[in-house]
């Protein structure tokens, strides 16, 4: 079995013992035996100050794009850095002068929109210049180490669903982004990382040994982390992305939907390590609340063939073909971000989406990244920490 970063850390903590620790956590941080990891390094008698919570809370109570308001009542101050405005999203200064170390340890999902490795990538901005240690207790990516997929990020499209220099499956871990982003971003941090033991870039998480916990409460399994890099595009359309089901991102859908139509005309793109079942589903909350929609099941069938950033996108172009006149890019507040289209801020550049607008074919979409998925594949060689 994988151990984690914070597997490692527990091993020897003696040398963490006059420091005043600050942790960035959520319930994914556990131990084997799924202690958290607050309450062992207390039992360790180590000094923790105080618990920053990203997005959806400590224990993943808010659905996406809510202020985290509750927080629980433990031995230890709870701070969010997920509010009503952008400049939540930063700790404030006076929360960090009696911290000299701060400890990442939070299950990442492998994708550029997944905002934990976001909250720790600005922690690294707010303390720049500042005599405090950012160590990361590394995890897995779940979706492999090897695997790039999707556009990089403009630098014009910045938001919090972009912060990173990355495609938009990207194949490292937290402990390589943070090294990636230090330098990118020429960051004046004393950073560390706790690299895990056992960990190889061809596993997927069902082979690391570990369990699985939601790490938001649209994740509910490693098969919805494998279809998320897609299909999250969908929150930038008027389509239902699944959330008010049970399987969220495994399927989508809306009422203007024709089931059979759309699974046949999936299927004719020819991607590849997928199969499409048309479905009837009603979602009970989120979009078209209460009502029975038409839409698509995606089932993996091959994990090594399956590619879930140029399937959303295929999808997209599909949905733009069958019913260019219901289809919508929607607009208004995304993550804190109100003046460009959510489907821009996830895709990186609003290239895509010109391209899916003007009748491109979708190898032609698809084929429009290529390069820099190759160009990236080169520069990540320089951050890996696991062979």
């Amino acid at each position: 079995m994988v151990a984690t970063g914070l597997d490692i850390l527990l091993r020897n903590t003696d040398r963490f013992r006059n420091r005043n620790i600050g942790l960035i956590v959520n319930q994914t941080s556990v131990t084997p035996e799924l202690k958290y990891s607050w309450n062992v390094l207390k039992e360790k008698g180590l000094h923790l100050r105080r618990i920053f919570s990203p997005e959806h809370g400590l224990f993943a109570t808010e659905q996406d794009q809510i202020s985290v308001t509750y927080q629980p009542e433990l031995d230890c101050e709870i701070v969010s850095l997920y509010g009503d405005t952008a400049e939540s999203l930063l700790p404030e200064k006076a929360l960090l002068d009696n911290l000299d170390l701060i400890l990442f340890d939070i299950q990442d999902v492998g994708s550029r929109y997944y905002t934990y490795v976001n909250t720790l990538a600005l922690f690294m901005e707010a303390v720049s210049g500042m005599d405090i240690e950012i160590m990361v207790l590394d995890r897995p990516n779940p979706l492999g180490g090897t695997i790039i997929e999707g556009p990089m990020l403009d630098p014009a499209f910045r938001s919090f669903v972009g912060v990173f220099p990355i495609p938009v499956r990207h194949g490292m871990s937290a402990g390589e982004l943070a090294h990636l982003y230090r330098d990118f971003k020429k960051i004046d941090i004393n950073l560390s990382v706790i690299a895990m033991e056992g960990w190889t870039r061809s596993m997927l998480f069902p082979e690391t040994g570990l369990p699985w916990i939601p790490p938001s409460p649209n994740m509910p399994t490693f098969s919805t982390a494998e279809v998320y890099p897609g299909m999250c595009l969908f929150e930038g359309l008027n389509v239902s992305e699944g959330r008010g089901t049970t399987t969220p991102f495994k399927l989508f859908g809306a009422p203007f939907i024709n089931p059979r139509d759309l699974a046949d005309r999936c299927t004719g793109c020819g991607l590849q390590g997928v199969l499409f079942r048309p479905v009837w589903f009603k979602p009970t909350f989120h979009k078209f609340c209460g009502e029975v929609i038409g839409g698509i099941w995606l089932q993996v069938t091959d994990h090594a063939r399956f590619h879930s950033f140029a399937t959303g996108v295929a999808i997209t172009a599909a949905l733009n073909e069958l019913y260019p006149q219901q289809l919508k890019f929607l607009k208004g507040v995304y993550e804190f971000n109100d003046t460009l289209p959510a489907f821009d801020l996830l895709a990186g550049s609003s290239h895509i989406r010109t391209m899916i607008l003007e009748g491109c074919d979708t190898d032609s979409i698809i084929n429009s990244w290529q390069s820099e998925e190759t160009g990236f594949a080169e520069i990540k060689q320089g951050f890996h920490l696991y062979n």
